[in-house]
């Protein structure tokens, strides 16, 4: 790796920049696109085709303070049913004008808390979903979000039922003082019961979440955490960097900033991770994922076929990633769409029989070809110039130019050659900045997270 004042030269420790999940980011998405053009783009999708499909549930029980999704608190399971009549409503709106055959190759329930929802519901949402679209033959697959704190037997047996096959569980992490500084209460043993209980049920893939970069976080601390982590043996992990976003989310105003640590010592955190699951023989998926060598997301990073979405990263085959609830984004070959991110917002548009499309960004310009470099930057650490050529119809002197800017602006730290750019091993802390070198638009004005 690069030396720590190589790094902090080139503005690791100093820069906000975004995390990739889309380009343009959602910051420049605007109102010019509405319920037209998502319905437009919908009736676009090709007959018989696979799509993905995510469900946004945005409630929870209580509300972590680290959590920047968008998200609301409940007791009770009125509102939780009220929404669901409000998706099934959705589901039922988009099933009339999605084209003939069309299945799904992957869907996902996120939150939120998705397993806030009792039996009875997570088994209407899945027979509504069915009804419009089935899950493809091949390699489908449905996972769900689920919270420890709020999991049982009989809401397991449902989503088994329902055909989920791969389990997402967010650890975080698990010291005591973390999880009181954090507001997120959530002990080994509960996790461990949780996890066997989803296993018992035939359900194998297993997704985990942690954190680095929390308040009070050391570098014996995330090791425990990891090691008790892999005694669960996920196949997948993703190891996110907290953002600290007090202007954004109001509620991570609860946690003491002067807790925290240094960019350079969430560095060190995270290398500290890094360092453990490689040995325990994961494959380095990206910048902050990590997978079994057999699971399908590592084989797709083998087969240059790994994307990047709003989930992070995936092995998603589809072109088009439909998002139904309340401030959810879809993506499709024209270009993104984001529903209103109030449930209330959306609730009241979907009652007056219309989708909630609130804003987005209809593709223009060079922004596939530059959304393509940045997505290929953060999958496999290298832009190969012959498929940049050949897919956009660049000059490939003009290209090469633009790989020598780039470079420049890191001092040489890249690898510039005949097949393209690369991010050598020892740079690769700096995709996201080296990522942002790409991005023609103004990222001044957009609240991003830091670089490491």
């Amino acid at each position: 790796m690069a030396t720590k004042t190589q790094l902090a030269k080139l503005g690791l420790f100093d820069a906000k920049v975004p995390r990739y999940t889309s380009y343009p980011t959602a910051p420049h998405f605007s109102s010019a696109i509405g319920p037209d053009d998502f319905a437009n783009w919908i009736t676009a999708v090709e007959p018989g085709s696979s799509i993905s499909l995510y469900i946004h549930v945005p409630f929870c029980r209580r509300l972590c303070w680290f959590c920047a999704c968008r998200t609301q608190g409940t007791q009770s399971d009125a509102p939780v049913r009220a929404y669901l009549q409000t998706l099934k409503t959705e589901i039922a709106m988009l099933g009339r004008i999605l084209p003939r055959g069309v299945t799904l190759s992957r869907l996902h329930w996120g939150g939120g808390t998705p397993t806030l929802m009792g039996a009875d519901m997570m088994s209407e949402l899945a027979e509504a979903i069915f009804k419009v679209a089935p899950m493809a033959k091949d390699d489908a697959e449905f996972s769900v979000e689920i919270d420890p704190n709020e999991i049982d037997a009989e809401r397991l047996d449902a989503l088994a039922a329902a055909g989920m096959n791969r389990a997402s569980i967010g650890v975080q992490d698990f010291d005591d003082q973390i999880q009181q500084t954090i507001g997120r209460i959530q002990g080994y043993e509960i996790t461990r019961r949780a996890v066997d209980m989803i296993r018992e049920r035939g359900v194998t893939s297993l997704n985990a979440d942690i954190l680095f970069g929390l308040p009070h976080q050391s570098r014996a601390r995330i090791t425990e955490t990891v090691q008790k982590l892999m005694s669960f043996n996920p196949d997948r992990v993703a190891l996110y960097g907290y953002a600290h976003v007090p202007w954004m989310a109001k509620r991570q105003q609860l946690i003491p900033s002067d807790a925290l640590p240094t960019p350079q010592e969430r560095l060190e955190l995270f290398e500290t991770a890094r360092r453990l699951f490689l040995w325990d023989g994961y494959d380095e998926i990206g910048i902050d994922h990590f997978a079994r060598p057999e699971d399908s997301m590592a084989r797709a990073l083998r087969a240059g076929t790994l994307k990047r979405n709003f989930q992070g990263y995936t092995d998603d085959p589809s072109d088009t990633l439909i998002g139904l609830g309340a401030s959810s984004i879809s993506r499709f070959p024209q270009g993104f769409a984001q529903n209103a991110p109030s449930t209330g917002a959306h609730t009241a548009a979907i009652r007056d029989g219309r989708f909630s499309t609130a804003r987005g960004h209809a593709f223009s310009g060079d922004d596939l070809r530059r959304s393509r470099m940045i997505e290929a930057l953060m999958c496999d650490f290298r832009i190969d110039a012959d498929e940049i050529t050949r897919d956009f119809g660049i000059d490939r002197a003009a290209l090469m130019q633009e790989f020598a800017r780039v470079n420049a602006q890191f001092d040489g730290l890249l690898r510039v050659t005949e097949r393209g750019l690369d991010v050598p091993l020892e740079a690769r802390p700096l995709t996201r900045i080296v990522a942002r070198a790409f991005d023609a638009y103004d990222l001044s004005k957009a609240g991003h997270s830091s670089a490491i």
